[in-house]
């Protein structure tokens, strides 16, 4: 049972509870007895994949034509939602699903539909999206990997950095520069199969403070050339815009992650308060355990709220940038706050890695960097206060 008390929202029906469970079980069985060793190797079993496609769980907002359960994006958030309640943030499906496969959804041609989506959802193509480059992050218009038309092909060269699933990806959505002075507008995506390819190259697997099970890595590409129809979208230029209209989901998926493991921490932090002893009584009985555990209860249940609310209104077409912003930048704060109280809750043992807290301490501040920073994020909701 939650610790939290909050109604369940209109939009969870009564497959997706069912698919809830579904999805809690088959990490409990494949995920959760390995996960200590997929950390100290950096990387998941790539069988995992294939696995979990196999059981429906990747792309499941993606149409049954194109080898998805035909569902929305709620069913593909609770699907993350039970991955982050175990802890298990270091296995890259939400990117992979709600983040990779809508931007070939909603801009690829019927053609790249067919070729891309039905091996996504089966997971023999692991999805990621090149944005960051070790000048560029939060300001995607500083990006310099250039791809430039070579008669029915066009040439990608550059350098990205910080890619999620870089080890293991075989199809990555890569933003490039195919007209440098026009701004924005010079904007483009590239679907590139990197099995199909010369010139790739992937980098070193990046040392992170948490997050050690997800691959994240640097990834070259020298002269690669891909053919036309690589392009996402009708016509050259369009890159910025597909990235604005797509980054709400990513931020709300954010969100739904940081939900999830604030939940998470509260239950375990409740379960040690009520075994741990000290000075003759449980820590559970100390009056500033109570306080502390009352305002992580009372802030979680208005995040979780909140997040049901964009939920919803995403899954009706409806939630806005600066809603979606709020949603990032709050909730990911948010995590961290309670992530580090539930670890001074547990003392010293919230410091040893044997502790789940710690690992989950570790894994939360990144979610106030990607997506675009909270700052930001910040930046982009004052901008809906002065119109």
């Amino acid at each position: 049972m939650s610790v939290l008390e909050v109604a369940k929202p209109d939009w969870m029906t009564e497959d997706m509870e069912l698919l809830s469970d579904a999805a809690r079980k088959f990490y409990e069985r494949e995920a959760v007895p390995h996960y200590e060793a997929w950390e100290e190797a950096g990387a998941i079993d790539r069988d995992l994949w294939r696995k979990a496609g196999a059981m429906g769980l990747l792309c499941a907002e993606m149409p049954e034509e194109y080898g998805g359960a035909g569902g929305t994006f709620a069913h593909d958030a609770i699907i993350a939602h039970e991955r982050s309640r175990l802890g298990l943030d270091g296995i890259g499906f939400a990117l992979h699903s709600s983040i990779v496969a809508p931007y070939i959804l909603q801009y690829g041609s019927e053609e790249q539909k067919q070729r891309w989506l039905p091996r996504m959802a089966s997971g023999d193509l692991v999805g990621a999206i090149a944005m960051s480059e070790p000048g560029a992050g939060s300001d995607l218009q500083g990006v310099k990997t250039s791809a430039k038309q070579d008669g029915n092909h066009y040439v990608i060269n550059g350098q990205k950095t910080f890619i999620t699933n870089g080890q293991q990806a075989n199809l990555i959505v890569v933003v490039t520069k195919t007209d440098p002075a026009a701004g924005a507008r010079g904007t483009s995506l590239f679907v590139v199969e990197t099995d199909e390819v010369d010139g790739f190259e992937r980098g070193r697997n990046l040392d992170k403070i948490g997050l050690k099970s997800n691959d994240t890595s640097e990834l070259f590409f020298n002269e690669v050339r891909v053919p036309a129809d690589a392009l996402l979208g009708p016509e050259q230029g369009q890159g910025f815009y597909q990235l604005m209209e797509q980054l709400p989901q990513e931020r709300l998926l954010i969100g739904v992650q940081s939900m999830a493991t604030i939940e998470y921490a509260l239950e375990l932090t409740v379960d040690y308060v009520r075994e741990r002893n000290a000075f003759g009584k449980r820590i559970m009985d100390f009056q500033n355990t109570q306080m502390k555990l009352a305002e992580c209860k009372g802030e979680a249940t208005i995040g979780r709220v909140f997040l049901d609310h964009c939920i919803g209104q995403l899954v009706a077409g409806q939630l806005s940038t600066e809603t979606a912003s709020i949603a990032k930048y709050w909730l990911s704060d948010l995590q961290c706050k309670i992530t580090d109280e539930c670890l001074q809750l547990h003392g010293g043992y919230g410091y040893m890695n044997e502790y789940p807290i710690a690992r989950l301490y570790r894994d939360s501040r990144v979610q106030r960097i990607y997506g675009g920073t909270n700052e930001i994020m910040k930046v982009l909701i004052a901008r809906s206060l002065d119109r």
